[in-house]
């Protein structure tokens, strides 16, 4: 397993999708925010876009649900073709019920936490989901500064993923730049989302290459 980096949408030009994702196409996924303006207090886009992302998308789309109701509505984003699919611990009702429907629709299953949301409740569960994502600022807003008090957290899932021996990828999501991917990879983070670093770039290409071996440089060390 090496570096992914999967850039967010969210601070992009909704007016040009196609333009704005074929500038990331030597990323590995694009990162999608679906938020529904009750689990956070932000409105995005839902799975009419969604589908529309993945006809003009070059790279596999990792959809991040926001949501209330994720047991209801998520196989949806996985029937539509996303190649990866994550919902918040905090919001579904029956988690591993739900990574098994992902699983069997052809999605990887991703379980998200909250900064403030433990990861051991979920450490026997492991290897019901393909990826843990620890989000490293509050979920609902890009833009906003790394909480490097995460760091123990991402940490603490690599260990007891490498402890039992499974496949997993943790995920980070959420003030991901230069300056702290370092930070986030020598703790464990092996998948990074990428969002204002990448797009408000003068070359967003560039800045997914760079970060990609600022995080392998990390990775190794």
């Amino acid at each position: 397993m090496g570096i992914v980096i999967s850039p967010s949408i969210l601070n992009s030009d909704f007016a040009d999708l196609r333009g704005e994702l074929a500038k990331i196409s030597g990323a590995d996924y694009v990162h999608v925010d679906v938020m529904d303006n009750h689990f956070v207090p932000n409105l995005t886009l839902g799975l009419p876009v969604v589908s529309a992302i993945l006809e003009a998308s070059p790279v596999p789309v990792d959809a991040h649900l926001m949501i209330e109701e994720p047991d209801r509505w998520a196989p949806a984003y996985a029937e539509a073709g996303c190649a990866s699919v994550t919902v918040h611990a905090e919001a579904a009702t029956a988690p591993v019920r739900l990574a098994r429907e992902l699983r069997a629709l052809g999605a990887r299953a991703g379980l998200a936490l909250r900064p403030a949301s433990p990861v051991e409740p979920y450490l026997d569960l492991l290897p019901e989901f393909d990826m843990i994502l620890v989000m490293t600022v509050e979920p609902g807003f890009g833009g906003q500064s790394f909480i490097d008090g995460t760091l123990p957290k991402i940490t603490r899932a690599r260990d007891a993923i490498e402890a039992a021996g499974l496949d997993l990828w943790v995920q980070v999501d959420g003030g991901i730049s230069r300056e702290t991917i370092g930070r986030a990879a020598e703790a464990g983070a092996d998948v990074f989302v990428a969002g204002s670093a990448v797009y408000k770039a003068d070359d967003a290409a560039a800045e997914v290459a760079q970060l990609r071996r600022l995080a392998e440089a990390a990775h190794r060390h």
